[in-house]
C-alpha cells in the first residue's frame, strides 16, 4: 500500500531522512533505514573538506530551528567509505554541492554507482566558501549545474531548490529542461538569526542562518503546489513534516515523497514509523489503494 517508485527506484513508503540531519555516516543513515525511511539522503559533502562555522551553529526558535553550520563535511573521498559501510536496507541519495559546475561534476563521478540517486544542494543559505544559494537563485546557474552533472553520470539528478526567490517556478523549470530526473522543496528558509538577551550578541556564530521546522510548512506546501503545475518531473516534499497529516498535505499539493528533517529532534527516529503508521490508516479510512492516488488530489476541480 505504501510502495512507490521515483526515477525507478523503488521504496518501501513515501518517507525519506533529509539532507544534513543524521546523515553524517553510515552508522546513523543505518539506524534510519532499520527505524523505518523509506530511503536516506546523506549529509551535503563537497569535493574537498570544509570545516563549515565555529559553535554555536543551531538555536532554537518559535516553530523551529534556525541552523548555520555552512556545509561542514569531510570531502568526498573520506565520505565514500561512509557510502560503502551501507547496508543496503533502502536507496541511499547523496546530497552534494559545490562552487560551480565543474565541482558539482566532479563529485558526481566519484561516487557514481555508489548511490541510488544524487541531490544537488544548490539552495543552503548559510553557506560557507561561496556555495550557497545564490546558485539557486539563478535559473541559468542552476540549469548549467544540472547539465553538467547529468552529461557526466547515468544516475538519477536531484535538484534541491532554495524558496528564497521571487519565482520559484522558473527555477524548477530551468532545472527540468536541463534535464534533471526530481526535485526537492525546500531548502531552509531565511537567513534569520536570534540575540542573546544578555550579551546583546548575535546567538549563531555566523549571526545569521536558515530556518527549518513547522514555521517553514506552508511555505513547503506552497511552493511544491505551485511546481507541481508547471513540471512532469517528481517532486520530494521537504519542510516542517511531522506527522501523516504533514505527509498526506504533501502528497495532496503535487509531492511524490516526503523528507523528513527537523522532527527528528521532536519525535527520534521512531517519527518514520509513526507516519508510516499513520498514512496507511488514513489510506485505509479514505479508500486510497495507492500513495500514488493521493498525488496532485489538491489540484483536481
Amino acid at each position: 500500500m505504501l510502495e512507490i517508485e521515483i526515477c525507478k527506484i523503488k521504496m518501501k513508503n513515501p518517507t525519506m531522512l533529509a539532507a544534513g540531519i543524521m546523515g553524517s555516516t553510515a552508522a546513523s543513515l543505518n539506524w534510519a533505514a532499520r527505524s523505518g525511511a523509506g530511503a536516506v539522503v546523506t549529509k551535503s559533502f563537497s569535493m574537498e573538506s570544509n570545516p563549515g562555522y565555529a559553535n554555536p551553529t543551531t538555536v532554537e526558535v518559535t516553530g523551529g530551528f534556525i541552523n548555520a553550520i555552512g556545509l561542514s563535511n569531510p570531502g568526498v573521498e573520506l565520505f565514500k567509505s561512509e557510502l560503502e559501510k551501507l547496508e543496503g536496507l533502502v536507496p541511499a541519495v547523496a546530497s552534494i554541492y559545490g562552487a560551480d559546475p565543474e565541482g558539482f561534476k566532479n563529485v558526481a563521478i566519484q561516487i557514481e554507482g555508489m548511490v541510488d540517486m544524487i541531490e544537488l544542494n544548490v539552495s543552503c543559505p548559510h553557506a560557507s566558501g561561496g556555495c550557497g544559494a545564490s546558485i539557486g537563485q539563478d535559473p541559468l546557474a542552476t540549469a548549467k549545474i544540472v547539465t553538467a552533472v547529468k552529461k557526466a553520470v547515468k544516475t538519477p539528478v536531484v535538484v534541491k531548490l532554495t524558496p528564497n526567490v521571487t519565482d520559484i517556478v522558473e527555477i524548477a523549470q530551468a532545472s527540468e529542461k536541463a534535464g534533471c530526473d526530481a526535485i526537492t522543496l525546500i531548502n531552509s528558509v531565511g537567513p534569520g538569526m536570534r540575540i542573546d538577551l544578555e550579551t546583546a550578541q548575535p546567538i549563531l556564530h555566523n549571526k545569521f542562518g536558515g530556518l527549518s521546522g513547522p514555521a517553514i510548512k506552508p511555505i513547503a506546501l506552497r511552493c511544491v503546489y505551485d511546481v507541481y503545475e508547471a513540471v512532469n518531473v517528481p517532486l520530494m516534499g521537504v519542510g516542517g513534516i511531522r506527522d501523516y497529516k504533514d505527509a498526506v498535505e504533501f502528497l495532496y499539493a503535487g509531492a511524490s515523497s516526503v523528507q523528513i528533517g527537523t522532527a527528528l529532534y521532536y519525535e527520534g527516529m521512531e517519527v518514520f514509523e509513526k507516519i508510516c503508521t499513520g498514512l496507511e490508516n488514513f489510506m485505509i479510512r479514505k479508500d486510497y489503494d495507492n500513495v500514488s492516488d493521493m498525488v496532485g488530489m489538491a489540484h483536481e476541480i
